[in-house]
């Protein structure tokens, strides 16, 4: 698909900004849940790890959700499919507001996250084929945005309405939202057509790529860390820090602002550096992590901590693109490989993290399980470096030029 010919000699700047805010809404329903968790224990009478079970329903969802709708609307106008999407989120968040129990509750939230993965790949995928040579990762980061965006205005303010109404109130919002940027897509987005649809055995056979398993892996284990952090983040706050809950939303805000630097920096690094940038990234967020624990007990420290983790968030957009360099088929399930494995890490972050916890740890002791899995996502960084080398290894053997990745290690 050439979007640039749908759409040739006018400003991509609306249609970006229009799929940004369907990425505003979707940030917002996923980080502004993991601040409402102690609202959610105490509305329903329950403990913050059972709270947990919101989140994992949602990144349930996702994860079923990504696959089989990119496959379900592989010959679909993808302008189209963004407006079935955004219609699900309205959908399922409208239904979470009125939730009587917990289960109910949890299954709504599994309605919810069905769409999310999809919105997100679609609209990347549509972002990408906008993008001039070179600057695809700076064009999909620009979507991202709206997700880091959310974090830094949506997620604090949300709060801070859950604070003062309800968590229901905060659902409204994300409904509303969905809403208004089903309405834009349908007037802003120009037709986006598959001219080449690819078949279903094309699309399935990038799952056979062990280099995208491993790149994907650097998403499901190491990601695993910021929302095994950022899930009791509130909780730690109120029971380890000890400042007014005001500060929760301040907090929420300094991970908003590390993600939106973070996504810019890493976009920019990755139209050249992909694989460096992933690495680097990476380690300092183990260092970040284990920082996290003492700096816990002192807000300012836990501001700057929780800003550095917010950064890491950016190797999202950097990673996408990597994948879609070293296949060149498939790019509709490589999005949704790539929603799955952020999600993976989303339900198995807080899994980790409330196991921890019901071990007797500390709240802020969920930096240590988040160090070893951003652990996890430097070694799956290492297999993909290691096989990236190989793969240019036999290219220069058989005297081409071309490189899955375009720098070196």
């Amino acid at each position: 698909m050439s979007v640039t010919n749908t759409v040739q000699n006018k400003s991509y700047f609306w249609p970006i900004l229009v799929m940004a805010l369907g990425t505003f809404t979707l940030g917002l329903t996923e980080f502004a849940s993991m601040s409402m968790l102690p609202l959610i224990a105490d509305s329903f009478f329950i403990t913050p790890s059972m709270a947990g079970n919101v989140i994992s329903g949602y990144a349930i969802g996702v994860v079923i959700g990504a696959p089989l709708f990119m496959v379900l609307t592989n010959k679909m106008n993808r302008r189209t499919s963004l407006i079935l999407f955004a219609s699900m989120i309205f959908i399922g968040n409208s239904l979470s507001a009125i939730a009587s129990s917990l289960p109910e509750l949890v299954f709504y939230r599994v309605l919810s996250g069905l769409p999310h993965g999809a919105y997100f790949a679609t609209a990347l995928l549509v972002a990408s084929d906008m993008a001039p040579k070179g600057k695809r990762a700076s064009y999909m980061s620009k979507v991202f945005a709206g997700l880091t965006i959310s974090t830094i205005v949506g997620v604090p303010l949300a709060t801070l309405l859950g604070q003062s109404v309800s968590w229901r109130a905060c659902m409204g919002i994300v409904t509303m939202l969905a809403l208004i940027t089903v309405f834009l897509i349908y007037f802003v987005v120009p037709s986006c057509p598959i001219l080449k649809p690819t078949r279903l055995r094309d699309e399935f056979s990038v799952l056979k790529n062990k280099l995208v398993w491993s790149i994907s892996g650097i998403i499901f284990i190491g990601f695993g860390g910021v929302f095994c952090i950022y899930t009791y983040l509130a909780d730690t706050i109120i029971n380890v820090t000890g400042t007014p809950a005001f500060t929760i939303s301040i907090a929420m805000m300094m991970f908003g602002i590390g993600t939106t630097i973070g996504n810019l920096v890493c976009g920019k690094l990755a139209d050249h550096f992909p694989l460096a940038t992933t690495g680097i990234a990476l380690m300092c967020s183990i260092g970040i992590s284990v920082m996290y624990v003492y700096a816990a007990f002192n807000i300012y420290w836990l501001y700057f901590s929780v800003f550095c983790l917010g950064a890491s968030v950016g190797l999202a957009s950097v990673i996408q693109s990597m994948l879609l360099d070293v296949s060149p088929t498939g790019h509709a399930m490589l999005g949704a490989l790539v929603q799955c494995s952020f999600n993976t890490a989303n339900a198995i972050g807080p899994w980790v993290g409330g196991s921890l916890l019901a071990t007797g740890a500390s709240f802020n002791e969920t930096g240590f399980a988040a160090a070893m899995l951003f652990s996890g996502g430097f070694v799956m960084w290492a297999l993909s470096a290691m096989q990236m080398r190989q793969r240019r290894g036999l290219s220069t053997n058989t005297a081409t030029n071309e490189s899955p990745i375009r720098e070196s290690v």
